[in-house]
């Protein structure tokens, strides 16, 4: 998929700037003036050459179940408010969730899980997310990963992960608004926790453990304070084994969101 191509949401254009290693992560990010320029050029990063492959592969091989859809095969931006005073960070896109509709957390069961549990809180103005023309609005609320392509197996390796950080570290340093964080998993929770020390904020020593409804408030040196809350995610691992039940979900995101 070519940005500018006509797909729901796609801000980038040919003359977005690609990244083609760590080094142009970094400066790109860094140049990134509002979340709009940012999520254009996260869109077209080509930073890692294992992910590019592998998502691209899946874009071209596809599920059976969705062998007559376009595949999005692009990094998948963040997605929500750009005022939001929630922020959601999850781990990386699913094959062929996101990796497949192009937007967070949609056409999969985890984004069933999470959209709905939004819908019941408030914050969007439908349950289900099934693709990135469906009308789905956030209110409050952004939703982020510290990867933003799908990896095999579902697991970035360390240096994926570290070449991605930049997009997350500019992401929070534009979003000024936010007051909460829900990490969804220990990745998550970890990610933010050294994305938020980049970013200048305290982090307690020894570094706070995750936790389903772990709770620790950072500040930085100007004074504003986060509240960052850890919540199993919405995997079907987890979904289906009963570890993670609605009223848990309901319970951490609601919290976050009356901060």
């Amino acid at each position: 998929m070519l940005p500018g191509s006509g797909w729901p949401g796609d801000a980038a254009t040919a003359g977005t700037p690609i990244a083609a290693d760590g080094e142009d992560v970094m400066a790109i990010a860094a140049d990134a003036v509002t979340i709009t320029d940012l999520a254009a050029a996260i869109s077209v990063c080509r930073a890692c050459p294992r992910l590019v492959a592998w998502r691209e592969e899946v874009a071209i091989t596809k599920r059976a179940a969705f062998a007559d859809q376009a595949y999005w095969g692009r990094p998948v931006p963040g997605f929500g408010d750009p005022r939001a005073h929630l922020l959601i960070v999850g781990l990386a896109p699913a094959a062929n969730g996101a990796n497949r509709t192009g937007r967070m957390f949609t056409g999969d069961r985890s984004g069933d899980w999470l959209y709905a549990a939004l819908h019941r809180l408030g914050a969007a103005n439908q349950p289900a997310s099934v693709d990135a023309g469906d009308g789905l609005r956030l209110s409050g609320v952004r939703i982020t990963a510290p990867v933003h392509c799908a990896p095999p197996a579902n697991s970035p390796t360390g240096a994926e992960r570290h070449t991605c950080a930049p997009w997350l570290d500019r992401e929070l340093a534009l979003l000024p608004d936010v007051r909460a964080i829900v990490a969804l998993g220990g990745i998550g929770w970890d990610a933010t926790l050294s994305a938020l020390a980049r970013n200048g904020f305290a982090i307690p020593r020894p570094k706070p453990k995750f936790g389903h409804g772990a709770r620790v408030d950072v500040a930085n040196p100007g004074g504003r304070v986060l509240a960052v809350f850890g919540c199993y995610h919405v995997s079907q691992q987890n979904t289906f084994t009963g570890r993670l039940t609605e009223p848990m979900l309901d319970d951490v995101l609601g919290r976050a969101l009356a901060i």
